[in-house]
C-alpha cells in the first residue's frame, strides 16, 4: 500500500519536489557562466519593432532635431549626393564629438531617417544594460567591434543592410584627441563589398568645440555636416584600398569646408588634399598645423582644462 503524507502520495511528492527544485551538480564540476547579454551579444531586434520605430521616429522628430537645430545651428551641404542613391548605403563619417550620431542621424532626409542604423562602439554603449537600451532605442544603435571585423556584429549589420537599412558608421573607431583624424578601419568598406552598397563620405566640423571628448561641459555653436559623392569599390579592388579611398573622400570635405569647393576640387584632382592624420610629428607642432577652425576648437577644449588622452573606454 502506498502511504499517503498530507493527503498526497509520497512518490509524487517526491515527483513534484525533484521538478520544483534547482538541480544538484557533482562536486568538482564547474558551472558554466551565463551567456553575456551585453556587447556585441546585446539584443537590438526590439528596437527595430513597429511600435519602437514609431516613438522613435517621434522623439527624434520633435525633440531631437528641433533641440539641435537651435542649440548647433548645422548647416547641410551636399544633401544632392544622396538623392540619386535609390537603395540602401554606408554614410562613412568622422568622429569629433559624441553629438556626432544624433546631428548626422537627424539632419538626413526623413526617407533616410527613420530608415537608418547607428554602428556604436560594444565596448562603450552596450558595457551596460541601461546604456544599451537608451542607444538602441534613441539612436537605433547595434553594437559593433571598432578595433576589428567582428563576425557577429559584422553579420547583423549585413543582414540589415540587405533588408533596406541604411548604416552610419565612424571608421576611426573614436573621437579625435587632438583635432586631427585618425586611421579609418575597415569595417565601413567590407560591408560596402559585402552587401553591393555605396559609401557616402561624410565630414562633419564644429561639434568638437561644443561638446569635446572627454569634456561634460556643453557650449552652444555653429557645425557643419557636408556630404560628397557615392564611392563604389573599383572592379578587383580589395576593402584596405577601397577604405583608403574613402578617407581620402573624407578630407577632400574637410579641405572644401577650410576652403572652399573649387580648391578643395583641384587639390584632389592634383593628390594634393592636405592629410587627414596630420603630420608625423610632436603634440605643438601638430596642434600648429591644424586648420584654423579645428585650431579654434583645440583652443576651447584647453580652456575647459577639460582635455585628457585617449584611452579604450572613450
Amino acid at each position: 500500500m502506498t502511504r499517503h503524507v498530507g493527503g498526497a502520495p509520497a512518490a509524487g511528492r517526491e515527483g513534484l519536489r525533484f521538478v520544483a527544485e534547482n538541480p544538484t551538480r557533482p562536486g568538482g564540476v564547474v558551472a558554466p557562466l551565463a551567456r553575456h547579454k551585453l556587447g556585441v551579444d546585446y539584443d537590438t531586434a526590439w528596437a527595430r519593432r513597429y511600435p519602437v520605430r514609431l516613438a522613435r521616429a517621434v522623439v527624434l522628430d520633435d525633440f531631437t532635431r528641433p533641440v539641435l537645430r537651435v542649440a548647433l545651428s548645422p548647416r547641410v551641404i551636399g544633401l544632392e549626393h544622396l538623392a540619386p542613391v535609390q537603395g540602401p548605403m554606408v554614410l562613412a563619417a568622422n568622429h569629433a564629438s559624441h553629438l556626432d550620431t544624433a546631428l548626422l542621424l537627424s539632419m538626413l532626409p526623413p526617407r533616410l531617417r527613420h530608415r537608418t542604423i547607428v554602428a556604436a562602439a560594444a565596448d562603450y554603449f552596450f558595457d551596460r544594460q541601461w546604456k544599451a537600451v537608451v542607444w538602441s532605442f534613441g539612436l537605433g544603435a547595434i553594437p559593433m567591434e571598432r578595433s576589428k571585423v567582428n563576425r557577429r556584429s559584422a553579420d547583423l549589420a549585413a543582414r540589415l543592410i540587405n533588408d533596406g537599412w541604411s548604416l552610419i558608421i565612424f571608421p576611426e573607431g573614436g573621437r579625435t584627441t587632438d583635432g586631427w583624424g585618425r586611421e579609418f578601419k575597415g569595417g565601413a568598406s567590407y560591408l560596402a563589398k559585402r552587401c553591393c552598397v555605396p559609401v557616402i563620405p561624410v565630414h562633419i566640423r564644429g561639434t568638437r568645440a561644443v561638446l569635446a571628448k572627454s569634456s561634460s561641459r556643453f557650449r552652444l555653436g555653429s557645425t557643419e555636416i557636408r556630404f560628397g559623392d557615392a564611392l563604389t569599390p573599383d572592379q578587383g579592388e580589395d576593402a584596405r584600398k577601397f577604405v583608403a579611398r574613402i578617407e581620402l573622400a573624407v578630407a577632400a570635405l574637410a579641405d572644401e569646408a577650410e576652403s572652399d569647393w573649387w580648391s578643395a576640387r583641384r587639390r584632389a584632382a592634383a593628390g594634393t588634399t592636405p592629410p587627414f592624420r596630420g603630420p608625423e610629428a610632436s603634440a605643438w607642432r601638430r596642434e600648429w598645423a591644424l586648420p584654423d577652425s579645428a585650431r579654434k576648437d583645440q583652443h576651447v577644449v584647453r580652456e575647459r582644462g577639460k582635455h585628457k588622452p585617449w584611452t579604450r573606454d572613450d
